[in-house]
């Protein structure tokens, strides 16, 4: 009990004036207190004269795109960034670039065949046979054009 005298203390103590003074303390404390930057002063040991390594990697396959056109009510077929018109576009642009894999020691490059969910069965199935008729023995289907075209 403060200010009053008690048989088990017989010293009273006004802790008052004490918890005035911490609290100026820890506020006098916080005040003061300045906190390391960090941002911006990271060491690094990188190698010199090396930056990140291409951003852009080459495919490993060869890869047509089917899509529908609503408007003009056909399957558009794509080779790379390449409208195509007809199979013997298509089979050139696709002997193309299995002459090119075969100068690079992969002759089993597989076909791509990335097909909107529109595109009729024959569409895909021509370019199958096209391939096929190339010796390309690998023919897979991806997951889809988007519907965005």
């Amino acid at each position: 009990m403060a200010g009053g005298g008690s048989e088990d203390n017989p010293v009273p103590i006004n802790v008052v004036p004490m918890v005035d003074v911490i609290f100026c303390l820890c506020v006098f404390f916080m005040c003061s207190f300045q906190f390391k930057q960090v941002e911006g002063a990271f060491d690094a040991w990188l190698p010199k004269g090396k930056g990140p390594g291409p951003t852009w990697t080459e495919p490993e396959e060869i890869r047509v795109a089917l899509w529908w056109d609503p408007i003009e009510q056909c399957a558009v077929r794509q080779f790379g960034q390449r409208l195509v018109e007809n199979d013997e576009e298509l089979a050139q642009l696709i002997r193309g670039a299995l002459s090119d894999w075969i100068e690079r020691d992969l002759p089993d490059v597989p076909l791509v065949l990335d097909c909107d969910a529109r595109v009729p069965w024959q569409s895909a199935i021509d370019v199958v046979n096209l391939s096929k008729a190339l010796g390309i023995d690998r023919i897979e289907f991806a997951l889809g054009a988007s519907q965005a075209h």
